[in-house]
C-alpha cells in the first residue's frame, strides 16, 4: 500500500496536526512528501526508519512541533538538511517562510530536489553545499538543524550565514546542558522550549541561540 493512502496513517497524522494546532489540509501535501521519501528510500538510504506509520511521528510532527517559534522567521537554512527535514515539513506549513534545505550529499540533495519540485514548494531551494562552505553570509533570519552536531559545532558551520539578530533554532531531545555551558564566546542561549510531539514519549526542546550583546 502506498504510505499516502493508508488511511490509519492518514488518521494519525491529522490528529497530530490537530494537536499542534495545524490545519488538516496539510496531511494531502505531507503525505505526498511521505510517499516519495518512502519510494526513494528503499534505494537510496535516506533515513534509517524504515515505517511509514513511525515516519509520521518521528519525521513530520517532530519537525512541525517547532512551527511556533519560526512563525516570525522570513528566511532559515536547514543545515545537513538530509531527507528535507525540518525543513520540508516547515516549508509545506508556513508558505511565507522562505527555506534553504543545506546539504551536501549528493544522492540526498537530488531527492531534495525532486521533492522541491514534486510538491511545487515555491518557497523551498536547494544549496548542494557544506554549510560551512555556503557562500551567502548574513542571508537568514535563522538557521536550525535536526542533526546530532552540537550547539559549537552548528554554530561553526552556520553562524556566518546568520543577519546581525539572527539565531540557531536548534532541535535536541533532552535538555543540552553540557552544550549550553560549551557554547563559545559571543554566543548565549536567548530561550528554551519544551516541545510535545503527537505519539513520542521522548523529550525534545528547541534551544534557541543568538549573539551575546556587546
Amino acid at each position: 500500500m502506498n504510505a499516502a493512502s493508508d488511511p490509519a496513517l492518514r488518521a494519525e497524522l491529522v490528529a497530530g496536526l490537530a494537536t499542534l494546532g495545524l490545519d488538516a489540509a496539510l496531511a494531502e501535501p505531507l503525505l505526498a512528501y511521505l510517499a516519495l521519501l518512502d519510494r526513494w528510500n528503499r534505494t537510496y538510504n535516506l533515513t534509517a526508519i524504515r515505517d511509514p506509520r513511525a515516519m509520521v511521528s518521528l519525521h513530520l510532527l517532530d519537525s512541525l512541533a517547532m512551527h511556533p517559534f519560526v512563525r516570525d522567521v522570513g528566511t532559515l537554512a536547514d543545515l545537513g538538511s538530509g531527507a528535507g527535514l525540518p525543513g520540508i515539513p516547515l516549508a509545506i506549513a508556513l508558505p511565507a517562510l522562505q527555506v534553504t534545505l543545506v546539504e551536501s550529499n549528493g544522492k540526498k540533495a537530488r531527492f531534495l530536489r525532486e521533492a522541491v519540485r514534486t510538491l511545487g514548494l515555491g518557497n523551498a531551494r536547494v544549496a548542494e553545499s557544506r554549510a560551512e562552505a555556503l557562500a551567502q553570509p548574513g542571508a537568514f533570519d535563522a538557521i536550525t538543524a535536526r542533526a546530532m552536531a552540537t550547539l559549537a559545532d552548528l554554530l561553526a558551520a552556520g553562524a556566518h550565514l546568520l543577519r546581525p539578530g539572527g539565531r540557531l533554532l536548534a532541535m535536541k531531545g533532552v535538555m543540552p546542558d553540557d552544550e549550553i555551558a560549551a557554547l563559545p564566546a559571543g554566543w548565549q542561549v536567548q530561550a528554551t522550549h519544551p516541545l510535545a510531539v503527537p505519539g513520542l514519549d521522548a523529550e525534545r526542546h528547541l534551544v534557541v541561540v543568538g549573539r551575546a550583546p556587546h
